[in-house]
C-alpha cells in the first residue's frame, strides 16, 4: 500500500521552485505543492527566497489538498507558529482590561463639555 499525504499532516518537503508568489515543494509521495507567500511566515515576506531555497528540506504542513490535480496546499508558518505558541510563559502577565458597565457612556458626556472648552481656548 502506498503512503498518501492527508490534509493535517506534518511532513518533510523538498522545494523544487521559487516563485514571486510562493515556493514549489515535491511531497514525499512524490505529489506537488505549493506554499504561498502567505503561508511563508507570520512576519511580512518581502522575497520567499530570503525563506526557503531550491533543494532544501523543510517541514511544513498540508492544509488541504486538491483531490482533482492532486497538489497540496503546504504552510511553513503552521509548523514554527505551533513551535512559538508554547515557547514562554511570562512572569508578569498582564491582567485583561475589564469594560466598565457604563462603556463609552462617560465620555459621551463629558464630549460636549470638551469641545466647548476647546473652542474657548481658541478664542482666548
Amino acid at each position: 500500500m502506498e503512503y498518501r499525504v492527508k490534509t493535517g499532516d506534518i511532513i518533510d518537503v523538498t522545494i523544487t521552485g521559487i516563485q514571486p508568489y510562493g515556493a514549489f515543494a515535491s511531497l514525499p509521495d512524490h505529489s506537488s505543492g505549493l506554499i504561498h507567500i502567505s503561508e511563508i511566515s507570520d512576519k511580512f515576506v518581502r522575497s520567499v527566497e530570503s525563506f526557503v531555497h531550491v533543494g532544501e528540506v523543510i517541514r511544513v504542513k498540508v492544509i488541504d489538498i486538491d483531490e482533482k490535480s492532486h497538489q497540496a496546499k503546504l504552510s511553513l508558518k503552521a509548523v514554527h507558529s505551533a513551535k512559538r505558541k508554547y515557547k514562554r510563559a511570562y512572569k508578569n502577565q498582564r491582567e485583561k482590561i475589564q469594560e466598565t458597565p457604563l462603556g463609552f457612556n462617560p465620555l459621551k458626556e463629558k464630549l460636549p463639555e470638551w469641545i466647548a472648552q476647546g473652542i474657548t481656548e481658541e478664542e482666548e
